[in-house]
């Protein structure tokens, strides 16, 4: 099967809009918390500040090598979203500047390269523009150039003078790096999984603001919140939490699970709501655990000690549940003692915590159904007699 592009291929397009909102979370990070922005409102981005500025961004992330010329596109096309917001905001009254970041470069001996310098005249820039567009033969140049007109020399000097471009801007591939450095304060060793989580909570604000389920902008000062509590969860005593609403795909069948720790509760006739309950403590501890250790976020043979010491403790606490019961005890009795024992895994044990800090409940609870579900003799159980029972039916010895 051909990896190539087809000629319908749309990635660049989609590299785009990925990298308008991966591009504004690393502005975020440089702005001062206080202000705020939009994505697809005036422009691609748009930066608010508290004094009522406004900074209107067109993001362009091109083919590498591709170069901004006279009559490049990327650079007109941008121009009529500003003008447009210019003529709309009272021209010289207005307070926004308008701002083109490009991952290109400006081409040699293209007037383009005084919008790179903060020093060079706005007369030259006005001039030098109606000189370039005035030599196009595109029809939407055209009518452009004819609304450019409509400016007098002052206010074209003065929508002039706030273009700045940004060439070579860093493709989107460059941006965890960048991000990386900026988190200084972040253990090297976690910075990493640290933007996946940041940036995924980036992503569905930037949803929920684009489908508007969102009104108010995107707030610099949220990022630097999140960006502070994601972090607290990497620390040397925490761990982060990140499958708390994480539940089974399709629907949990607790008459059919053929999964040992299912048939342990089961064993004990619990109700099916405490079944669909632990079912759901299990895949959320197993799916939380392979994501502590996919990220190395685990130190070697912390896992181990965690479930050995879990065992240690229900070996403890069975003895005193089990203590008055004798090989004759009735089932009723039996079903008591085992019930008290699972009662105690799932309410008494908050205290034996991985580490120190992490104090989410379906981690210890989860972790017990682990344990309860390791074949082919499961290292705890609840029923008395469960262990027998269990190697009858599979013809292994206790």
């Amino acid at each position: 099967m051909s990896l190539s592009k087809s000629e319908h291929s749309a990635a660049e397009q989609g590299l785009g809009y990925i990298f308008q909102s991966r591009f504004a979370l690393l502005k975020t990070l440089d702005l001062p918390e206080e202000d705020a922005l939009f994505i697809e409102r005036n422009d691609d981005v748009e930066f608010v500040g508290t004094d009522g500025s406004l900074s209107l961004a067109s993001l362009k992330h091109k083919a590498t090598g591709d170069k901004l010329t006279d009559l490049s596109v990327d650079f007109w096309k941008s121009v009529r979203i500003w003008l447009k917001h210019y003529n709309a905001s009272g021209r010289t009254a207005s307070r926004a500047r308008f701002l083109l970041f490009h991952t290109g470069t400006v081409a040699s001996g293209s007037f383009l390269s005084l919008f790179e310098e903060d020093s060079s005249d706005d007369i030259a820039r006005a001039a030098a523009a109606a000189e370039a567009i005035a030599r196009t033969e595109n029809k939407d140049l055209i009518s452009l150039k004819d609304a450019l007109d409509s400016l007098d020399s002052d206010e074209a000097c003065d929508f002039y003078g706030r273009i700045a471009i940004f060439a070579s801007t860093p493709r989107i591939t460059d941006i965890p790096a960048l991000v990386d450095k900026r988190l200084r304060t972040v253990r090297r060793e976690v910075r990493k999984p640290l933007f996946e989580r940041l940036e995924g909570w980036w992503t569905n604000a930037v949803i929920d603001l684009l489908t508007g389920n969102r009104s108010e902008p995107l707030g610099v000062q949220e990022v630097s919140d999140k960006l502070a509590a994601f972090a607290e969860e990497y620390r040397m005593d925490n761990l982060p939490i990140t499958h708390r609403d994480s539940r089974p795909s399709g629907q949990i069948d607790t008459l059919q699970d053929p999964r040992i720790f299912v048939r342990q509760l089961r064993a004990l006739e619990v109700s099916e709501n405490r079944m669909q309950f632990a079912i759901i403590d299990y895949y959320r501890a197993f799916e939380q655990r392979s994501s502590w250790a996919r990220e190395n976020l685990l130190i070697s043979g912390e896992i181990e000690e965690y479930e050995d010491r879990l065992v240690e403790e229900w070996a403890r606490y069975k003895e005193i549940c089990f203590e008055n019961l004798a090989s004759d005890s009735a089932e009723t009795a039996l079903l008591t003692a085992g019930r008290e024992l699972l009662r105690w895994a799932e309410r008494d044990t908050g205290h034996l915590r991985i580490r120190e800090r992490v104090t989410e409940p379906y981690v210890v609870r989860g972790v017990f159904h682990i344990l309860a579900n390791a074949g082919p003799s499961p290292r705890v159980h609840w029923h008395p007699r469960f262990l027998d029972r269990l190697a009858e039916i599979l013809g292994v010895a206790a």
